[in-house]
C-alpha cells in the first residue's frame, strides 16, 4: 500500500472522530438550550423578586412598541419615500384593537405601526387624540388572542412611596421594566399644546425616551398611569419621571373611541394666547380674544378683544371666575369647565373695564 494513501486513510479516521466529537457536543448544548426556565422554587428568590417578575411576565403581553414615520415626495423624481419618525410605547386598552399611547408619540407622523409581544406587527388607524392631556388612541386589526387589555387600577388614593413599575421600550430596547416607588403626587406638567396637565404622578421608576405611552402600573398589575415625561436637562432620566393619573385616562379616552375628540362643555369664547402683557402687569384671568356667535357667551353678552377703524384697541372681558373657582390663566379655565357638562348652567365672573360683573351663560359642545 501506497504512503500517500495510508496517510489519506489516517486523516479520514481523524476527520470521523473529530466529527463525532463535535455532534456530541452540539447535542448536549442543544439539550442545554431546550431546558425550560427554572422555576420560582428552584431559584433564591424573595418574595418581592417573586412578586415583580410575575406582574411583569403577565403585563408584558398588553404593551406595545409603536414606531411612526412620515411619507415625502421627491422633488426631483416624485417618488414617495417613507421616513422613520420615531417610536415610543403604548398599550392594549381593549379587545376591539384599542391602543393607547401619548400625544407626542404620533404627533406629525403620516403613518403608525404597532407591535405586540408575539412580534406581529400591525398598521395603526388613528382614532382621536387629546393634545391637553397628551394622549391618543390608535386601532389596530389583530386576531382576539393576541389582544390582552391591560387591567385598569384608580389613581383616586394614590400614596406616596407606593410602590410603581415602569414598562416600555427606552431607546428602542423592548420590554424594559423599570422599579420604583410614587414619589410625589399633584404636580403639573405641560401637554404640547401648553395647557398644563394637573394632578400628575411623580415617580422616580426610571423613564427614558421610548417610555413614552408606557403604562405605569401598582403592585398588584393595574394601570395606574401613562407615561408621559421626564424631568431632565439632558433629557435622559435623572430620577424623575411623570404619568397621566389613570381616572383622567378613563374618562379621555373613552371619548376619545365614541367621538374622536374630548367632548367638552365650553364657554364659547376663543382666548388670548399670548398673555406676556397681562404678566408684565401683573393681571390674573383668561382674557377673551374673540366670542363665537351663537354660543352660550355670546347670548350672555360678553365682549372679545377688538381694533377700531383707527387702530385703537379695546380689550375684552376677563374671566377670572366659574362659579366659585378662581381663574388666573387659560389653564385654570379650560380645566375648570372639565368639571361640567354640555347644557349645565355656570356662573361666570369677568371684568370689564376694570368693574367686575358676573353672568349665567349655558355651556355648548366644543
Amino acid at each position: 500500500m501506497k504512503t500517500s494513501h495510508i496517510i489519506t486513510g489516517v486523516l479520514l479516521l481523524l476527520s470521523g472522530i473529530l466529527f463525532g466529537l463535535s455532534m456530541k457536543k452540539l447535542e448536549k448544548t442543544n439539550a442545554k438550550e431546550d431546558k425550560p426556565l427554572p422555576s420560582f422554587d428552584a431559584l433564591d428568590l424573595k418574595a418581592a423578586e417573586k412578586n415583580t417578575i410575575s406582574l411583569f411576565e403577565k403585563s408584558v403581553p398588553s404593551v406595545a412598541f409603536i414606531t411612526t414615520s412620515t411619507i415625502e415626495r421627491s422633488y426631483w423624481t416624485r417618488d414617495v419615500n417613507e421616513i422613520p419618525r420615531g417610536s415610543g410605547s403604548g398599550f392594549v386598552w381593549d379587545e376591539e384593537g384599542h391602543v393607547v399611547t401619548n400625544f407626542h408619540v404620533i404627533q406629525g407622523a403620516d403613518r403608525a405601526n404597532v407591535t405586540l409581544q408575539n412580534q406581529g406587527t400591525y398598521p395603526a388607524t388613528l382614532v382621536g387624540v387629546a393634545p391637553d392631556k397628551d394622549l391618543a388612541v390608535l386601532k389596530i386589526e389583530a386576531p382576539k388572542e393576541v389582544l390582552m387589555p391591560i387591567k385598569k387600577g384608580r389613581s383616586e388614593g394614590l400614596r406616596v412611596g407606593q410602590t410603581a413599575l415602569a414598562i416600555g421600550n427606552p431607546f428602542g430596547l423592548d420590554y424594559t421594566l423599570t422599579t420604583g416607588i410614587i414619589s410625589a403626587l399633584g404636580r403639573e406638567i405641560n401637554a404640547p399644546n401648553n395647557i398644563e396637565i394637573r394632578d400628575v404622578i411623580q415617580t422616580d421608576a426610571a423613564i427614558n425616551p421610548g417610555n413614552s405611552g408606557g403604562p405605569l402600573i401598582n403592585s398588584s398589575g393595574e394601570l395606574i398611569g401613562v407615561n408621559t415625561a421626564i424631568y431632565s436637562p439632558s433629557g435622559a432620566y435623572a430620577g424623575i419621571g411623570f404619568s397621566i393619573p389613570v381616572d383622567i385616562v378613563k374618562w379621555v379616552v373613552s371619548d376619545l373611541i365614541k367621538y374622536g375628540r374630548i367632548k367638552r362643555a365650553v364657554l364659547g369664547v376663543e382666548l388670548v394666547q399670548n398673555t406676556q402683557f397681562l404678566e408684565r402687569y401683573n393681571v390674573k384671568g383668561a382674557l377673551i380674544m374673540n366670542v363665537l356667535d351663537g354660543k352660550g357667551a355670546d347670548k350672555a353678552g360678553l365682549i372679545g378683544t377688538r381694533r377700531d377703524q383707527r387702530g385703537q384697541l379695546y380689550v375684552g372681558d376677563l374671566i377670572t371666575k366659574i362659579n366659585d373657582v378662581v381663574i388666573e390663566n387659560n389653564s385654570d379655565l379650560v380645566l375648570a369647565l372639565e368639571e361640567y357638562e354640555v347644557g349645565q348652567r355656570v356662573e361666570v365672573t369677568y371684568e370689564r373695564n376694570g368693574k367686575e360683573q358676573t353672568t349665567i351663560i349655558e355651556l355648548d359642545e366644543n
